[in-house]
């Protein structure tokens, strides 16, 4: 740290100690000031005469006032502009009193605002220069009166000038604070966003494949005694639903790699491509799913493709889970317009019971499903069917508006 930066935050820890400082310093300026005699018979030399009693009390004064200057500043203003009256009115020839005036007016207009700087300034030149004109041993057009005029105008204007540097550096510190405080709040919406999405990913991965090892695991051990063929087939598509979970696991823990890393995957859910691979999954767990696509052909961002894809698993899992294995599901993709229209159906349960309808506060799935059709400017529709069973309904944009406006009519 330099000798000046020091010496600034030294100052900035005492400001008492300045205020005295400064004090002393006109003090003394105005004693030496006094020594001066302006009428001299060579015009302005420096005389040996004794400044008047009056006039060292009321320097005196007007001084130690100085040192209250950032406590009271219009108090002190007032009690420095009555010394300085007093001694334009009695001294002869005068003392520079009105140092102390100067400095007090300066303080006045640096810690207040411009129009108090205005109004007390004009009162102050206006109070200080009439007693100096009006009431004083001089001639009303003497210099000494006009340099009262002109010591207290340039005090308001350089107090009011630091004011104005103060307020424009501290604008400068709140915008770089406000600008720092936008950057981490951004980041941390960022973190937050990133944390959702792997964590929805998570959720739909294993809430999938986990659903479907429960399913097989329990028709395995059904009919392990009496059909032990048919368990070995069940055990085979639990080992191979645990494999494609951990392979999708692992795909997204790799999000959380290094960006550097070549290895980790920048995206690691499928898309309706593999929605064959996924029915066939339910196909083996017993649930019989019906497809109809209409969309071939349509080019799908990427966030849509992956959302209409976890769309589809999460309302298939659930159907699994809630309807049974005799329910029967209906799958459609299709495209309408800009955007693509994705919609399962199931009948309920097999046997014509009421199927237990997921509910939002009852897990994570319908939330995971708004969430990702929201992500993508989409809308999701969910609710039970007329007759028993359950829909889930999501349009999903592929255009934006723009794009679909300068498509062919």
């Amino acid at each position: 740290m330099s000798t000046l930066a020091r010496a600034r935050c030294t100052i900035g820890a005492h400001p008492s100690a300045l205020d005295a400082a400064i004090a002393a310093a006109v003090l003394v300026c105005m004693v030496a000031g006094s020594f001066v005699d302006p009428h001299g018979p060579e015009g302005v030399s420096w005389g040996l005469r004794t400044p008047d009693v009056l006039s060292l009390v009321l320097m005196a004064v007007g001084a130690a006032a100085l040192v209250f200057r950032r406590r009271a500043p219009l108090v002190v203003l007032a009690v420095t502009g009555g010394v300085s009256v007093v001694e334009s009115v009695t001294g002869d020839p005068r003392a520079p009193v009105v140092m102390s005036a100067v400095v007090a007016l300066f303080t006045v207009a640096a810690s207040t605002d411009r129009p108090t700087t205005w109004r007390v300034g004009l009162l102050t030149m206006t109070v200080l220069t009439g007693a100096a004109m009006l009431a004083g041993p001089l001639p009303w057009y003497a210099q000494e009166n006009l340099a009262v005029f002109a010591w207290t105008g340039i005090g308001a204007t350089a107090g009011d000038a630091v004011r104005s540097r103060r307020a424009f550096v501290q604008a400068i510190r709140d915008r770089a604070e406000k600008a720092e405080r936008t950057r981490e709040e951004e980041a941390r919406r960022r973190v937050a966003e990133e944390r959702l999405r792997i964590a929805r990913d998570l959720h739909d991965v294993v809430a999938h494949h986990i659903a479907l090892v429960n399913v097989q695991a329990g028709v395995a051990a059904h009919v392990m005694d009496k059909r032990p063929d048919q368990a070995k087939e069940a055990l085979a598509h639990v080992r191979e639903a645990s494999r494609s979970a951990l392979g999708e696991l692992r795909a997204t823990v790799g999000l959380l790699r290094q960006s550097g890393d070549p290895e980790a995957p920048t995206e690691p859910a499928p898309g309706l491509d593999r929605l064959g691979e996924l029915v066939a999954t339910f196909h083996h767990a017993g649930l019989h799913v019906e497809v109809a696509r209409t969309d071939q052909g349509t080019d799908r961002p990427t966030a849509v493709d992956l959302a209409a894809y976890r769309i589809i698993q999460e309302a298939l899992t659930n159907v699994q889970k809630h309807a049974g294995t005799r329910a029967k599901a209906e799958v459609s993709v299709v495209r309408v317009g800009p955007n693509i229209e994705v919609t399962v159906l199931d009948d309920g349960a097999g046997e014509g019971e009421a199927p237990e309808a997921p509910a939002d506060g009852g897990g994570h799935g319908l939330i995971g499903m708004r969430e990702r059709v929201t992500a993508v400017s989409g809308t999701l529709t969910t609710g039970p069917r007329y007759g028993g069973g359950f829909r889930v309904h999501a349009i999903l944009p592929v255009r934006n508006r723009t794009d679909a406006a300068e498509g062919p009519v």
